[in-house]
């Protein structure tokens, strides 16, 4: 159970790090916390879009089984 955990853990992480990485950016700044960035730069499309998706699942991977290795070694 604890190697199946771990194994699930370092493929989440190794995901979320490239997801997170091979998302592009656009330098938005401080006008992206109004919305303003998605009105100067357009909405995300295509592969940005999947790009995020799939680090949401890798991060809700990352953090399910980091709790479940927790819970497995107390």
């Amino acid at each position: 159970m604890l190697i199946a955990l771990t194994v699930i853990l370092v493929i989440s992480s190794i995901g979320l790090i490239a997801t997170v990485l091979l998302q592009s950016g656009t330098g938005a700044g401080l006008g992206a916390i109004g919305g303003a960035g998605e009105a100067f730069f357009g909405k995300k499309k295509g592969v940005d879009e999947l790009f995020a998706k799939l680090s949401i699942i890798s991060a809700v991977l990352f953090l399910l089984s980091s709790l479940g290795v927790t819970w497995v070694l107390k």
